[in-house]
């Protein structure tokens, strides 16, 4: 009789160094279960998640309905390419247009993927409606950005660790600065200019959220000028903002999102929560004088659109309308706020917070270049609170969005307490 023997976090971290590539630096932590806004590790240790898995899992880990979804599914179907129609790609993409309001979807997997497709989209609109002469189209990016690591992608990257070592670069990209709107408005009056890509609060370089009426204002300037606005909402779209895109701005819905945008993209990317986590599902959105510019042949993905994504997409985002959870978002957002504001005046370590939304980070008062964000958040997972540095010296902080009061007091308190005792 065979036995299996269980391996301790240890022993599975050195068969990833061992085996695996190393293109990331996790933090020391090996997870094996999660329900909810909770994690365990091999040894059985209980944690709050404050990274949702970069904001894929804003619905909680391993939502019963969105399991239940994937379970149905893949018993049933998972794959036929789309060399074949399936029962499932024709009502998703119905339910996904109706839901955001445009005209057509397209279906890719990943979040890199669905930025690649809106920058082929943008180009091929360029030529065929815009009538900029072949191969000349620029697409403007902005400084800070993170839309993902592909070649193309990184061209626009102004990030070291992204670009050292990739070159040469695909042309045909500006980088100009973010939150810039004279830098923008000078940038587009180029006649070879096609689309403004840009995230609407940058993620990755820290949390940084534009100037009241910024993206408004951008999206103006866009369409004087017939420049595609194009929004990479993979992170901070799906409620993850307090509103169901933070593209919606200052909208007037009431409650879960009514299609009354303050600022309506000419191309949506969205993608991580549009999976619920469970299985990779990305989309970009746009009418028809832009999506119709791709014709068959011309762009594609074996798994993009399968049954699998399909059904789990759906559920994910029933799981957001149904559950309030922009709406809890944007209420527990200000309490996270207002408790990190405090920890702000208590502690020389913490010089800002910033946020929006259940999407915040803390800058450390160190330099970039110094170890204290990891090792704060060593001191945090050892308290019972997984997050995770960005850009050396700034802390992000993104739960699911299933969190409620209570557990959001909870994790306030144990990173106050992690803070106010660092270094002691």
């Amino acid at each position: 009789m065979s036995t299996t023997t269980k391996l301790s976090s240890e022993e599975l971290i050195a068969i990833e160094d061992r085996y695996g590539a190393h293109n990331y630096h996790p933090l020391p932590v090996v997870l094996e279960r999660g329900e909810g806004v909770y994690v365990w590790d091999v040894e059985g240790k209980k944690y709050y998640d404050f990274l949702s898995a970069y904001s894929a899992v804003n619905q909680g880990h391993c939502h019963p309905k969105i399991v239940e979804a994937l379970n149905k599914q893949a018993s049933v179907l998972t794959l036929t390419s789309r060399a074949f129609h399936n029962d499932k790609l024709g009502p998703y993409e119905k339910y996904m247009t109706e839901y955001f309001d445009y005209d057509k979807v397209l279906p890719m997997n990943t979040g890199v993927e669905a930025v690649e497709t809106a920058l082929k989209l943008c180009r091929k609109w360029a030529y065929e409606v815009k009538g900029i002469p072949a191969n000349e189209a620029k697409i403007i990016f902005v400084d800070g950005n993170f839309h993902g690591r592909t070649m193309a992608i990184i061209s626009g990257s102004v990030d070291p660790s992204s670009t050292r070592g990739f070159g040469p670069y695909m042309p045909g990209i500006k980088v100009i600065p973010y939150n810039d709107l004279d830098a923008l408005a000078e940038a587009v009056k180029e006649d070879d200019v096609a689309g403004f890509l840009v995230e609407p609060i940058q993620g990755e370089a820290g949390v940084f959220v534009p100037d009241e009426g910024y993206l408004a204002k951008a999206a103006a300037i866009c369409k004087e000028n017939k420049v595609l606005f194009i929004a990479d909402e993979v992170q901070t779209g799906i409620a993850r903002t307090g509103k169901l895109l933070a593209t919606c701005g200052n909208c007037t819905c009431a409650g879960h999102c009514e299609n009354k945008p303050e600022v309506k993209p000419d191309i949506l990317i969205l993608g991580k929560a549009l999976s619920g986590g469970v299985f990779p599902v990305s989309a970009v959105l746009a009418n028809d004088e832009i999506m119709l510019t791709i014709k068959p042949g011309e762009h594609g993905s074996t798994f993009g659109g399968n049954p699998l994504g399909a059904a789990v997409a759906i559920a994910a985002l029933e799981v957001v309308r149904d559950e309030k959870l922009q709406e809890n978002a944007e209420k527990l957002g200000k309490r996270f706020r207002e408790r990190m504001s405090q920890l702000v005046d208590k502690s020389d370590l913490v010089s800002l917070v910033r946020g929006k939304g259940l999407l915040n980070a803390i800058v450390i008062n160190d330099t970039e270049d110094s170890s204290t964000a990891w090792d704060i958040c060593m001191a945090l997972s050892r308290n019972g609170l997984l997050a995770k540095p960005t850009h050396g010296n700034i802390i992000r902080f993104a739960p699911p969005l299933v969190m409620n009061e209570e557990q959001l007091e909870e994790c306030c308190d144990i990173i106050e307490k992690t803070i106010m005792e660092f270094g002691v």
